[in-house]
């Protein structure tokens, strides 16, 4: 359960971090199947080419028991509502960051899209809107111990608060990346950095606004980490004008970022 002073700092900060939500030897079973999926020796450094490998769309039983722990379903119900959000299917994609002095190639600051625009296949196309259509909660698994020298994603701390006054005028239709991007980025620089580091096992649940970024490679181990999305529960948006008190945490920081 997350306590109230972890509700606060979430509505406030944007995210929380969850300590070991997903048991270590089930992230360590997860981690077995992605080191031989990206082609990799764990024990041979010579085949660590790429400073980044993609790796798709993870549904296998190990990686949707780390998706559906207790522990992640009591702080989705907390900071979503009940009946507000779907199970896991899985983990989807995980980037796998590899010690390079190569420039990964998609480290810029950026607010995650949520439902498709013109063209699905498109990322850049995909948009946001002030209601999340398709996104409850951005989240970082940690699959791998992560320092501060070993790719943690950037958070703008408190920029979801920067998000919805960029938003409202765009209603229903939202902004594609690019054009939230444009101005989302600047509006949060004024914002402090922080860093996704913990251990393996370690949850980080963010607001759906949050302003992140990737970010080179500069420790010695490879670092594993998905970044799903979790989706509302079908024909479920952000309700902004809820009069029974039932407002989500995600809700009231939308709220308190339009000055409401």
């Amino acid at each position: 359960m997350l306590d109230d002073a972890q509700v606060e700092a979430f509505i406030r900060d944007g995210f929380v971090r969850l300590d070991g939500a997903v048991p270590r030897d089930l992230v360590a079973e997860c981690r077995e199947i992605l080191w031989r999926d990206t082609g990799a020796d764990p024990n041979d450094r010579s085949t660590w080419t790429e400073p980044v490998v993609r790796l798709g769309h993870y549904a296998q039983e190990p990686f949707r028991r780390a998706a559906n722990t207790p522990r992640l379903h009591a702080a989705f119900d907390t900071l979503v509502g009940e009946g507000r959000w779907q199970p896991q299917g899985g983990l989807g994609t995980f980037p796998v960051r590899f010690p390079s002095d190569d420039e990964p190639g998609d480290d810029g600051w950026h607010v995650e899209a949520s439902f498709p625009g013109d063209d699905v296949h498109n990322i850049m196309s995909w948009r946001t809107n002030l209601f999340s259509r398709g996104r409850a909660l951005l989240m970082l698994f940690l699959f791998s111990d992560v320092g501060k020298d070993d790719a943690p994603t950037r958070i703008r701390v408190g920029s979801h608060l920067d998000v919805p006054p960029i938003l409202e005028p765009a209603g229903e239709e939202g902004l594609t990346f690019m054009e939230l991007a444009g101005q989302a980025v600047p509006a949060s620089e004024h914002r402090p950095v922080t860093y996704a580091t913990g251990q393996a096992g370690d949850v980080y649940l963010c607001h759906p606004f949050i302003v992140h970024a990737a970010q080179p490679h500069h420790g010695t181990e490879p670092r594993f980490m998905a970044q799903p999305p979790l989706l509302p529960a079908a024909d479920r948006r952000l309700d902004l004008e809820r009069s029974d008190g039932a407002s989500s945490p995600v809700e009231v920081a939308v709220r308190r970022g339009l000055g409401r």
